[in-house]
């Protein structure tokens, strides 16, 4: 199964919904990526593909300083699960593969 591409992901949070992008390749045989949101785009960490399931970690600073942990299962083109940040409540995920690269100036 491949992962490789870009995924729009919606994560429901107490605080509203996050919608935010990322971009999963192969380098060396193995997983890199990186996520853009809230005008930002920081590293994943520790990513691991094991059969459909996928993690990886990131820290963000925006809207507020966060380290999350993400544990989805894909399916094809969509993925589902949660994102932990510590002790708070997990955060429903939801994401689409883009079917075509997007457009960049």
């Amino acid at each position: 199964m491949s992962v490789e591409g870009t995924w729009n992901l919606s994560v429901s949070t107490p605080i509203g919904r996050i919608e935010a992008v990322i971009e999963l390749r192969e380098q060396g045989g193995l997983l890199a990526g990186v996520a853009h949101g809230a005008g930002e785009e920081v590293p994943l960490r520790e990513i691991v593909l094991d059969g459909d399931r996928l993690t990886w970690k990131q820290a963000v600073t925006r809207p507020v300083r966060l380290n999350l942990a993400f544990d989805v299962t894909v399916d094809g083109d969509t993925l589902r699960g949660t994102s932990r940040a510590g002790r708070l409540p997990s955060s429903k995920v939801v994401g689409e593969r883009r079917t075509e690269p997007e457009r960049r100036p």
